[in-house]
């Protein structure tokens, strides 16, 4: 893997200012991040400690409050650059165009040209095994499709950096493993660095080059994990003595930070 570092944070802090009697909120930081050239990178912890915080400020989409946010070498501001594709855990797509047309709706935005359109649209769908279903419309797929649909439209704006916010939370168990293999084959034909938010520790220990621990809010890193899994792995791995192992350590480092983070009884 190329030591190439794609994005980065330094020192970074988030605190959403007090409104009205409401207490201003040290929601993240200060945290240090480098993000390597075509690693797959996984953020673990306990609910409200800033995983989705960390992810808006890497996007874009917010502002860090103090510290320095850097994409390819550039600083980050508060818009999403060039390069950069974020999928949610919601489902975005438009219930009113079908598969094709939500594919295509954000190249039509940026003015692409007819042709390339439908090359861009032809390769993501068949990426996410969704060419059979170009014609049909959201309320036809079901919750997994709608979710690699949500991936495609981002997709075809060819991203250096995927953030993803826990795209598989609303999914059953064996459809987010089956979509975990899904997520680390298109990793594997893009070459992009993908940023996950998860609150599922199998699904970052499968997944992963690194999995980072958050700490209760504010959020900040407490450990840092090098899974080892080779580029070729898939769900097969969860049989593996070593997932085991990594689950584990993710959970023994993360039980005490939930406990922190549970509201008192």
């Amino acid at each position: 893997m190329s030591e190439a570092i794609v994005a980065s944070l330094q020192a970074v802090e988030r605190i959403y200012p007090a409104i009205g009697k409401q207490q201003a909120v040290h929601a993240l930081g200060p945290i240090d991040l480098s993000l390597r050239k075509g690693e797959f990178f996984s953020v673990v912890g306990p609910s409200g400690c800033g995983k989705s915080t960390l992810l808006d400020v890497l996007a874009g989409l917010a502002t860090a409050t103090s510290g320095e946010v850097q994409f390819e070498g550039r600083s980050l501001k508060s818009e999403v650059p060039e390069g950069v594709g974020v999928v949610f855990q919601e489902d975005s797509s438009f219930p009113w165009l079908t598969v094709r047309d939500n594919a295509s709706f954000g190249l039509r935005r940026h003015g692409f040209a007819e042709p390339e359109v439908k090359r861009l649209v032809d390769e993501a769908l068949a990426m996410v095994g969704l060419e059979a279903f170009a014609s049909s419309y959201p309320a036809q797929l079901s919750g997994g499709m709608r979710q690699r649909l949500c991936i495609a439209r981002t997709l075809v704006m060819r991203p250096r950096l995927l953030l993803l916010d826990e795209p598989f939370g609303a999914l059953d168990q064996q459809t987010r493993l089956l979509m975990g293999d899904e997520l680390l084959r298109i990793w594997r034909d893009t070459k992009a660095t993908v940023l996950l938010i998860t609150h599922a520790l199998d699904e970052a220990a499968m997944l992963s080059d690194r999995v980072a621990v958050m700490s209760a809010r504010p959020g900040r890193f407490i450990d840092m994990i090098e899974t080892g899994w080779p580029a070729s792995r898939d769900s097969r791995n969860v049989s593996d003595p070593k997932f085991g192992a990594i689950t584990a350590r993710l959970w023994e480092r993360l039980r005490a930070e939930s406990l922190k983070a549970m509201p008192a009884r």
